[in-house]
Formats: C-alpha cells, sequence, structure tokens
C-alpha cells in the first residue's frame, strides 16, 4: 500500500471506532444539529470523491493481482464510510429515532454515488 492509502485507511478506521464508540453510549454525542438531507447530501458529495479518487488510484494497479485490487476496493468503499457512521452517531437521539434507516440509506447514497465514476471511467 502506498503513503496515501495508509493515511486514508488510519483516518476513517478511527472515525469507524469513535462511531461505535458514541453508538455504544461510552461518550455523550455533542448534538450535530444536521439534518437528514445535510447527511445524505454528505453522503453523495463523498462518494462521489471517493470513487474518483479509486479510479485515480486504480490507474497505477493495473498490472497487480485481482487480491491487491479488490483489498484496494475495500479500503475506498467501505472504510470512508466510518465518516458517515460517525456524522450518524452524533446527531441527536430524536433525529436517530425518527429515521432509523438512516444510515443504512446515507450508505447506500454513498455507495451508488460511488459506483458512477467507478463504472464510468474509461476502458483501456
Amino acid at each position: 500500500m502506498l503513503r496515501t492509502e495508509t493515511f486514508v485507511g488510519g483516518f476513517f478506521l478511527a472515525t469507524w471506532v469513535v462511531a461505535v464508540i458514541y453508538l455504544a453510549g461510552w461518550l455523550e454525542p455533542p448534538g450535530l444539529r444536521l439534518s437528514l438531507y445535510g447527511l445524505f447530501s454528505l453522503a453523495a458529495a463523498f462518494g462521489w470523491v471517493m470513487g474518483n479518487l479509486s479510479v485515480m488510484r486504480e490507474r497505477s494497479l493495473r498490472g497487480r493481482a485481482r487480491r491487491v485490487r479488490l483489498r484496494h476496493r475495500a479500503l475506498y468503499v467501505v472504510v470512508p464510510a466510518g465518516l458517515l457512521a460517525l456524522v450518524r452517531s452524533m446527531m441527536p437521539l430524536e433525529l436517530r429515532a425518527q429515521a432509523p434507516l438512516a444510515g443504512a440509506l446515507a450508505f447506500a447514497v454513498y455507495c451508488v454515488f460511488f459506483l458512477v465514476p467507478v463504472t464510468l471511467r474509461p476502458r483501456g
């Protein structure tokens, strides 16, 4: 892995850890006043950016083994979703109770917008 992937992986794994700590109730969420529209907008923009970064980085992995490419794809799809989980866990309890599936839907929006640049990248 390159230095970029090490930094990206470490940062987003830390966001997963903090999100789990918030969801476990060990820390009191600061009450991030973000609407569901804001959460889904963040998921869309973040998915688009990470998809484009993934395409850019995959150009350097053309000759590598399939296992390396799958590890790379997992790093750019699953690990950054920790930021969405962190933002979702920092939302007020009332808003989380009103929309219990908002985290899963935000991840779905992230995946859709991640796949747009990945599937439309130029072949060759």
